[in-house]
């Protein structure tokens, strides 16, 4: 499993910002990671300053999104989908991604269960609950 730290991320989301406005060739996750950032122009500010963008805090008392997090996580759903794990992912974000007309609706709708499955196996210290997960995708996908 591919673990990188949060320093190899900011600069991964940075060094594709940068390539992607110079026009330079990408990576197939580059490729990918691209398409989720010009969907996310508030963002561009952090991404253009990758020494500014590894010092950055984040906390809830400021009141921002944490880019890189956010940006992950659509990756996280990209890659979710492809492979459907947990099993039934993928059929729960076609059908939430059909009743918003958008996968980016649909992807912040599904950070909403990812970060709470994450949040929950953290404070708990047992593994991710995928059908915990999937329940809460399909709550969202049938309302």
């Amino acid at each position: 499993m591919f673990a990188p730290s949060q320093l190899e991320v900011r600069k991964f989301f940075c060094e594709t910002y940068r390539k992607q406005r110079e026009s330079l060739p990408l990576t197939p996750m580059e490729v990918i990671a691209a398409d989720w950032i010009v969907e996310h122009p508030e963002y561009h500010g952090d991404l253009s300053d990758p020494v500014a963008a590894l010092a950055a805090v984040y906390t809830v008392e400021d009141g921002r999104t944490n880019p890189f997090l956010h940006l992950s996580m659509h990756l996280t759903l990209i890659e979710q989908h492809k492979i459907d794990q947990p099993r039934g992912v993928r059929q729960a974000l076609d059908l939430l991604a059909a009743r918003r007309q958008s996968l980016h609706e649909a992807h912040h709708e599904a950070m909403e269960c990812l970060g709470e499955m994450i949040w929950t196996s953290q404070r708990s210290g047992l593994p991710p609950d995928g059908h915990a997960y999937l329940d809460c995708l399909r709550r969202k996908a049938t309302r």
